[in-house]
């Protein structure tokens, strides 16, 4: 019997304490509040916020996506050619290519008859062709005279005339075509000879010359060539040229042009 009261005790007191543990208080005990240091926002916890707090606060709506670019075509460069042409461009044909490697000059020719009929038989054949005139650098001497008197005395008093205005360097020609005339100077240039002739004249003496001696300055036409075959002188002799002479390749001019002097 005893043990059975017990039994029936223990029973009841487990009633009890799980009667007790339902019905007890669950409200938390308060916290102590803290407040934070000023410009510090206050901790809360997700627990903690109420539903008029979370309604407060503004909501974040995801910004839209932005359209994506589109993809422009990239411009052709030296790694990624375009349209399948070669990254480097091959270099232009080069024209006019000048294989000239002989130059002559052919000449002198005698007349422009055969000048022009050589040009005709060389240009095609030519890389160059120049025509040029060259004239001869001769120099010459001028002099200063008056022409024959009537005879020797007549000659003489003439001389005499000429010394008492102050004038020397003279004499008379003896014999020969021009007998019997008065020679005043031989000068070499042609300004000279005027000044001489001008300062007689104004001396009293009017029929005072100035001459050249000598013939005119010789010109010679040569054609000048650069070819790409040699030319020998039998070549020059066929064109009516007295001569073929090497020259600088240099000297040719790159297109033909007229004759000048």
């Amino acid at each position: 019997m005893l043990a059975r009261a017990l039994i029936v005790l223990l029973v009841v007191l487990n009633l009890g304490v799980a009667a007790w543990w339902m019905a007890r208080d669950e409200t938390a005990p308060a916290a102590v509040a803290v407040e934070p240091p000023a410009g510090v926002a206050r901790l809360q916890l997700l627990r903690e916020r109420t539903p008029a707090a979370a309604a407060s606060r503004p909501s974040v709506v995801p910004a839209p996506d932005a359209p994506a670019p589109t993809a422009q075509p990239a411009a052709p460069t030296a790694e990624a050619p375009a349209h399948g042409m070669p990254a480097t461009a091959p270099p232009a044909a080069a024209t006019d290519v000048d294989v000239a490697t002989h130059c002559y000059a052919l000449g002198p020719f005698s007349d422009a008859g055969k000048v022009a009929a050589a040009q005709r038989q060389l240009q095609p054949r030519m890389a160059r062709l120049h025509v040029r005139e060259v004239v001869s650098a001769k120099r010459r001497d001028w002099r200063v005279w008056l022409p024959q008197q009537a005879d020797r005395a007549a000659a003489q008093a003439l001389v005499e005339r000429i010394s008492a205005a102050g004038f020397s360097d003279y004499y008379i020609v003896a014999s020969g075509d021009e007998a019997n005339s008065i020679s005043l100077g031989r000068y070499g240039s042609e300004e000279s000879a005027r000044r001489r002739q001008a300062a007689l004249q104004a001396a009293g003496f009017p029929d005072v010359r100035a001459d050249a001696l000598g013939d005119a300055p010789a010109s010679a036409t040569w054609i000048d060539v650069a070819s790409s075959a040699p030319l020998a002188e039998a070549d020059g002799k066929a064109l009516g040229a007295q001569r073929v002479e090497p020259i600088d390749c240099d000297t040719v001019p790159a297109a033909p042009v007229a004759a000048s002097r």
